[in-house]
């Protein structure tokens, strides 16, 4: 099974869990909060991946997901997650998006057509580049959104935790 069905089947047995991702309440510092920590992957209430910033020193997966959008989707969604005229500003749009939601958009790609304009997000369930840090890509992005995390390279973060390197490893296959 190639990863990229692998990641859509994922997303899609998530989804229903997630309810109506358009009714879903705003996402905040205090649900983006820690309380399990799993070989430097943070978790919130929920179990979904989230951000720890203290002291101006992010966790490994923000900083790796701040590398990783700027290295594939800032061209299309703006520095930062600040958006542009093509695509949305995903600082934003991380707060009604759940985690599951997120997943699947990424993975299987979206067309949104309206007011006379379509707007088409690829698939990247393909592109190890993306999928093997789509937790650090939304750890980031739930960051930004919830302004626990300003605009620009964080100046700190913590060490890659060797849960973190096994993980890429495998993903990446070396």
């Amino acid at each position: 099974m190639s990863v990229r069905i692998a990641i859509s089947v994922l997303a899609l047995a998530l989804l229903p869990l997630a309810g109506s991702s358009l009714a879903r309440a705003e996402d905040s510092a205090e649900k983006a909060k820690v309380v399990k920590e799993e070989g430097g992957k943070y978790l919130d209430a929920d179990g979904n991946p989230t951000y720890k910033i203290e002291n101006g020193t992010v966790d490994w997966y923000t900083f790796s997901g701040y590398r990783r959008y700027h290295s594939d989707c800032h061209v299309c969604h703006g520095q930062d997650g600040t958006g542009s005229s093509y695509a949305p500003a995903l600082a934003n749009s991380l707060k009604n998006i759940d985690y599951p939601t997120f997943l699947s958009i990424v993975a299987q790609g979206r067309k949104n057509t309206g007011s006379g304009k379509e707007n088409v997000m690829p698939a990247f369930g393909d592109n190890k580049n993306v999928y093997c840090y789509l937790d650090d890509l939304y750890v980031y992005l739930r960051a930004r959104a919830d302004g626990a995390a300003p605009r620009g390279r964080p100046p700190k973060h913590e060490d890659k935790a060797q849960a973190a390197k096994d993980a890429e490893k495998s993903c990446m296959g070396g």
